[in-house]
């Protein structure tokens, strides 16, 4: 594809490229873009693959349809040219509102990796009016408000589709609208559908809070991700929002089903749905239901080929993230949907005569069940996870469907992960291995360089750019200045108690009284946050607060702040991710074993040449695996063992708070001048619940994780052996391609080509 932004600028604005605004330009290269990606025809194949997901956490998409359209450098000679700076033209574009976190950018990747192979397959979801929230710190505590992103034109595309939804007592009319998505050098693209309420209305929601009415429910349904559920009125809404994306996905699959030529019998030759969590599990009934009411199908003959055509994908072993709706709930949503479900669960029942499988227990419907009965296969997404799930978590169903489990470990795209956001990082991988690793994601031939010096010299001059580029991005969104010679160390994440920012924080109470006694690091150390709090978890958005306040504290004594310094960085998100991850010396890994299913800022930091300090949890084990154990650090209580002592509550969070050197930092919490600093009710309940409850065990290996973090920062000062495990890191990345994860994912499950 070759463009003439010159001419391009005369047609559309009259003027000449030289003339036009950051904001002109974008407008320019989107326009450019999506109509040339209107025109490309789709990846065709007689089954379709149908991905569905509550997030697709997307991201600006600008630099990636440029790189995948093999355009990016012609462009920015172009701008160039003209006096405009292609990375400043992008901070115009507009984020999408789509998704929150590692569940969302997963779906994201996969996207990219589907188009890039040329695999027919489609993301459907939702299209969001204000996404999960924007985070702005106020008096040191996270506050919520819209996030609004539609008032400008961007990548969607309104297509003339619609579908009626019945609800019990009333209907609503859908309306569809496309994303495309471009594959990297490829003529040919996917779509992600995104289905809007006809009759949504922006005007529930004031510009300064996230309070709307969640009972108007033929106007609400696709204002936010997830709404919050801590009411009656807010869960109750959660289900009629994912019954409204499941009976829109359902109805699509059939209508394009039949459109390609099936007689809905052979409905499974022609399409393979994956849902990605629990949220879309609904699907399974919707698609039951309207193959027998609308097609007038034996009700077992639908079961069947439902059965034989549903795939889920878990990703978490947290009781809280594997839904349960009451049944109650799901009969006000949708009586027939109620009815359906009550009638697997009676098919179930006498086919297993366990209760603990069943799907409707006490009322309330467990949609992991359902999903595992009524699909054809349950994946993991990690090998510890999934030997987690088949040994304890789902070991009855392991037991009674083998041949359904497999591991799919998640993966990421090379091309916004490191060819987007690390552009020197790419010259560099591209002076020593040529492009081919652009496709491939092999990266291993990056070891034959480890001891030579003009390689690590080079690596270390990536990493003082990438640097360079985050100083830039704090100082103008955050007013934050790093020093220039920092260690940079970062944890970025949605915050939950079981990711363990508080043991962070801990460590950083120690760091702050080791400096105050004399202990002066050879270079000043930065820590960098990120992540947003559900608005109902109260613990969490109390870590938030306890970040932000030890900041503020170090910051003003002057003993300290030379040598350390705590960043929270403000609505944290992909555009974020994108200066903070390639700038990382080190990658906080650091959740409770056993917890973390996978992880993906794990794959990001190590595709950017940070070290990975962590627990044996999720993929870090992989990692560890492929870099060996020079190449990381690793600490903490095995998965076995917090196993263990959850089944056996054998843990004693006293015992570990009264040790005096963990007590001295928990109880720094409630100094009074440290109170006085923030908010005293929000320090006082973290305070309590560590100290009485720490449920995440953050105590129980806080010894072992400062003693480590320590050798960490210390062996960074061995400039040729640190740049050496970075290389390394680097070169065993490839592992984690997002495009290995999908090859897969349909060589075994979807089985497209």
């Amino acid at each position: 594809m070759t463009i003439d932004l010159e001419k391009s600028a005369q047609d559309t604005f009259g003027k000449p490229l030289v003339q036009l605004t950051d904001g002109e330009v974008c407008q320019l290269l989107e326009s450019l873009v999506r109509d040339h990606a209107a025109q490309m025809p789709l990846n065709q194949g007689k089954k379709r693959l149908y991905y569905l997901s509550a997030e697709f956490l997307i991201g600006r998409l600008l630099t990636t349809n440029l790189i995948n359209l093999g355009i990016y450098d012609q462009v920015r000679d172009q701008l160039a040219i003209a006096g405009h700076d292609l990375a400043r033209v992008e901070e115009c574009e507009v984020e999408p509102s789509l998704g929150n976190g590692g569940l969302g950018r997963l779906a994201a990747c996969f996207l990219d990796s589907m188009a890039t192979l040329g695999l027919p397959g489609d993301g459907v979801g939702l299209n969001y009016h204000f996404g999960l929230f924007h985070q702005r710190f106020v008096d040191g505590q996270q506050t919520a408000l819209p996030d609004g992103w539609l008032d400008q034109e961007g990548w969607l595309r309104k297509e003339p589709l619609s579908f009626k939804v019945p609800f019990g007592s009333f209907s609503v009319t859908s309306r569809l609208y496309t994303i495309d998505v471009l594959g990297f050098d490829r003529t040919t693209k996917n779509r992600l559908r995104l289905f809007d309420l006809e009759g949504v209305d922006d005007g529930l929601v004031p510009n300064d809070s996230i309070d709307f009415d969640k009972e108007a429910l033929t106007k609400n349904l696709t204002l936010f991700l997830y709404p919050d559920d801590s009411d009656e009125e807010g869960r109750l809404l959660r289900v009629y929002q994912q019954y409204f994306m499941v009976s829109n996905a359902a109805q699509l699959i059939l209508a394009e089903a039949q459109g390609r030529g099936s007689d809905l019998h052979d409905l499974a030759d022609y399409a393979v749905v994956q849902i990605n969590d629990t949220h879309p599990t609904m699907v399974i009934p919707e698609l039951i239901r309207l193959l027998v009411d609308d097609h007038d199908m034996d009700f077992q003959e639908a079961v069947d080929i439902v059965r034989s055509m549903v795939a889920f994908t878990n990703h978490t072993i947290l009781a809280e993230a594997l839904e349960k709706w009451p049944l109650d709930s799901i009969n006000k949503v949708s009586p027939r949907i109620a009815q359906v479900i009550q009638d697997l669960d009676q098919q179930e029942r006498a086919e297993h005569d366990d209760p603990a499988v069943a799907i409707i227990q006490d009322g309330v419907v467990h949609m992991a069940h359902l999903a595992i009965h009524y699909g054809f296969s349950v994946n993991g997404v990690a090998e510890l996870h999934t030997q987690i799930l088949e040994k304890s978590e789902l070991k009855t169903f392991y037991q009674l469907y083998p041949q359904k489990f497999s591991n799919k470990t998640n993966g990421i795209t090379f091309r916004r992960w490191i060819m987007a956001c690390n552009p020197v990082l790419t010259s560099l991988l591209d002076g020593r291995l040529g492009a081919d690793w652009h496709r491939t994601g092999d990266l291993t031939g990056l070891m034959d360089y480890q001891d030579d010096e003009a390689t690590l010299l080079a690596l270390a001059e990536a990493k003082d750019d990438a640097k360079k580029r985050m100083r830039d991005f704090l100082r103008q969104s955050q007013g934050v200045i790093v020093p220039e010679n920092a260690i940079i160390d970062v944890q970025v994440k949605r915050f939950h108690e079981y990711k363990r920012q508080q043991m962070l924080a801990l460590y950083l109470i120690w760091k702050y009284w080791d400096i105050k006694n004399g202990n002066i690091p050879p270079r000043p150390i930065t820590v960098i946050f990120g992540g947003k709090a559900a608005p109902a978890y109260t613990i969490a958005q109390d870590i938030i607060h306890l970040v932000i306040t030890l900041g503020t504290w170090i910051a003003e004594d002057p003993d300290v702040s030379p040598y350390l310094q705590v960043v929270m960085v403000e609505n944290y998100n992909v555009s974020a991710a994108e200066r903070l991850i390639p700038a990382a010396d080190i990658s906080e890994q650091i959740s409770l074993a056993s917890k973390e299913a996978s992880g993906t800022s794990n794959m990001k930091f190590m595709l950017n040449g940070a070290v990975t300090l962590c627990t044996l949890d999720g993929a870090n084990v992989e990692i560890a695996d492929l870099v060996g154990p020079d190449n990381i650090y690793t600490f903490g209580t095995s998965s076995a063992e917090v196993e263990r002592l959850y089944r056996e509550s054998a843990y004693d969070p006293k015992a570990c708070y009264h040790k005096p050197g963990i007590k001295l930092l928990v109880d720094f919490l409630t100094r009074p001048d440290f109170m006085a600093l923030g908010k005293e009710d929000r320090l006082r309940r973290l305070h309590d619940d560590m100290a009485n409850k720490d449920w995440f065990m953050a105590l129980l290996d806080l010894e072992e994780y400062i003693q480590v973090k320590e050798r960490v920062y210390a062996d960074y000062e061995d400039r040729g052996t640190w740049l050496r495990k970075s290389l390394v890191n680097i070169a065993q990345a490839g592992a984690f391609s997002s495009d290995r994860t999908i090859a897969q994912y349909d060589q075994d499950i979807w089985h497209l080509s």
